[in-house]
């Protein structure tokens, strides 16, 4: 649905540090980036496949990822059918 502000889910949970994965963007507290998450679910894992292989994430961590990249990214795409 365009114009929802997802930005209330993962402000705060999706951080950057230039010390960390080259300032990549990443859950907070840990070193797991939204990158690896969103390849995860691009690889069909299952939210709980990835909570078992990192269990210091939660589903809200992973529904952060997923908010941060539509707001990150939605608009640079352009797709031509």
């Amino acid at each position: 649905m365009a114009g929802i502000n997802n930005q209330h889910r993962w402000k705060g949970r999706i951080v950057t540090n230039p010390e960390i994965l080259s300032g990549k963007p990443i859950v907070a507290g840990t070193r797991i980036s939204v990158e690896l998450i969103l390849d995860h679910l691009a690889a069909n894992w299952s939210m709980t496949e990835i909570i078992e292989n990192y269990p210091s994430i939660t589903p809200e961590d992973i529904l952060a990822a997923l908010a941060f990249y539509c707001r990150c990214y939605s608009n640079k795409i352009v797709y031509h059918g």
